[in-house]
Parts: structure tokens; sequence; C-alpha cells
């Protein structure tokens, strides 16, 4: 289990590295279409890791295990 989440960890920080970079590269080019993209990037950005906090906290309490064994 430990190793899936590594693995799962070292990918998501390559893709929150990936939408980083997309957004500089996206900022600096002046196309018409770059500007939609760079909008989409800058929101993917803040959203994507607010969803996987929130699947990390739904997974701990459902996760959690019951004291009386039920």
């Amino acid at each position: 289990m430990k190793k899936t989440k590594r693995i799962l960890a070292l990918a998501g920080a390559a893709l929150l590295f990936a939408l980083y970079a997309a957004t500089l590269v996206l900022a600096l080019i002046g196309s018409e279409h770059a500007l939609t993209l760079l909008k989409a990037a800058i929101v993917c950005t803040i959203i994507v890791p607010v969803f996987l906090y929130g699947y990390i906290l739904v997974y701990r309490v459902l996760k959690r295990e019951d004291p009386d064994g039920r």
C-alpha cells in the first residue's frame, strides 16, 4: 500500500508541475486560443489540488476503523 501511495503522490506532483508549466507557456504565447487555454490551465491549477485534498479527507473518514469492529 505504501508503494501505491508513493506512486500516486508522484503522479499528482507531476500533474501539478505540468499544469504550472502549461500555465507559464500559455501566458507567454500571444494567440487568441492561448488566452482561453491559459484560463483553463489556471482554473485546473486551482481545482485539481482542491479535489485531491477533498478525496483524501473523504478517504480518511471512510477508511477509519470502528473500535467496535463493525
